[in-house]
């Protein structure tokens, strides 16, 4: 089977090395962390097991654990996992009845392998080595259920109405059966001959007039990205660095004063101090700053000393414009990374291994441990790890 694996946001953590995958409710978060450092270094099931159960399984209620070998797939469930496994032979579900430890399967030819936990969400966010919040994850090829979706409301909408009125009324039949007829027949025809109508075109225009968008104050959320890159004509062009982030010269509005108590850290270190891992699948080194967000404005950058930029999806706009800078410490905090929230709308929530959760403050920056992850809103994560 392919270990390339997809999930979908949710509560319960799921600690994903490269051989083994454990899955916790978010009320086991004290044995994340050690979890974390057994898989990322490639232990194997029986060591991650142990591991897990070394607190007692009688704490341990729910959990799933996917392990993967050259020529088969190892399965454990307890409490309320439910896992559809499909592979050459057919499909199976493998649930833990009730009063027992917990239900072990090991598979072969397993062509896809879907741990459902709560709900029954889209999985389409990308599951790399680290740590993620997801209610439902995904193995191998995708469960293909989506055509069947479409094709069951087609054909009942259609074939049931009549059969209600001939059932129901059989001593009016002239009447109603072609009154009814007429009826639905226009009404599709009608709401898409009104769907294309111009009024959406107009109003996008009022937004390029609005004044450009100021870095890290919550009014810069609800504007749409595609009107900030407006530059007038006499000045000079700066290189577009992803399709939707603009660089350019340093301006006065962009600045932001150094942090009390910390020495100011070069723009460019020789060797990265630490390597993001993104939810969406990208891996960035930290030898300098990175700016996170829908759209992440670099401007206050010398050209020379531009920074990583990374564009992450926010459809539901909880993510700001520039939400999030990391780059590496000095000082006391030289060697590590450090994650500022740069007045970000939503806020930013640091789960650091064997800490507490916590909503960073505007503008405080926080050195990072190798395990941290950043939780930015719309199921976008980032996970920590040594560079």
């Amino acid at each position: 089977m392919s270990t390339e694996a997809r999930f979908a946001t949710g509560d319960w953590y799921a600690v994903v090395g490269e051989r083994v995958t454990v899955i916790l409710p978010g009320s086991r978060r004290d044995r994340v962390a050690g979890l974390w450092d057994l898989a990322d270094s490639g232990a194997d099931a029986d060591a991650v097991l142990d591991a897990l159960l070394a607190g007692g399984l009688s704490s341990l209620d729910h959990f799933a654990l996917v392990a993967h070998s050259d020529d088969s797939t190892r399965l454990i469930v307890r409490g309320a996992p439910s896992a559809a496994v499909s592979t050459t032979a057919g499909d199976d579900v493998v649930t833990a009845a009730a009063g027992t430890a917990w239900a072990e399967r090991l598979v072969t030819g397993v062509t896809s392998l879907r741990v459902t936990l709560t709900g029954d969400g889209p999985t389409d966010h990308v599951l790399t080595p680290g740590l993620a919040r997801v209610s439902v994850v995904e193995f191998g090829e995708p469960a293909h259920r989506a055509p069947a979706a479409p094709e069951s409301p087609a054909a009942p909408a259609v074939s049931e109405a009549p059969a209600e009125q001939s059932d129901t009324a059989p001593a009016a039949e002239d009447g109603p059966a072609t009154e009814a007829m007429p009826v639905l027949a226009p009404a599709p025809v009608a709401v898409p001959a009104q769907a294309p109508a111009p009024a959406p075109f107009v109003a996008e225009a009022e937004p390029v007039a609005a004044p450009p968008l100021t870095f890290g104050r919550p009014e810069d959320d609800p504007t749409p990205t595609g009107e900030t890159p407006a530059v007038p004509a006499e000045q000079p062009e700066w290189p577009d660095l992803d399709g939707q982030t603009q660089a350019g010269p340093p301006a006065a509005a962009f600045d932001r004063p150094p942090i009390p108590g910390q020495e100011i850290a070069p723009e460019v270190v020789a060797d990265p101090v630490a390597s993001l891992v993104f939810s969406t699948g990208d891996v960035v080194a930290v030898d300098r700053a990175v700016l996170v967000g829908r759209a992440p404005e670099a401007r206050r950058f010398a050209s020379h000393d531009q920074p990583h930029v990374v564009t992450v999806p926010s459809p539901h706009q909880e993510i700001s414009s520039t939400h999030l800078e990391i780059r590496p410490g000095a000082g006391a905090d030289h060697g590590s990374a450090i994650a500022t929230d740069l007045g970000s709308t939503n806020g930013t929530v640091l789960a650091q291994p064997g800490l507490d959760a916590e909503e960073l403050k505007p503008g405080i920056a926080v050195s990072l441990i190798p395990g941290a992850v950043l939780d930015l809103g719309d199921g976008v994560t980032i996970q920590v790890t040594n560079p």
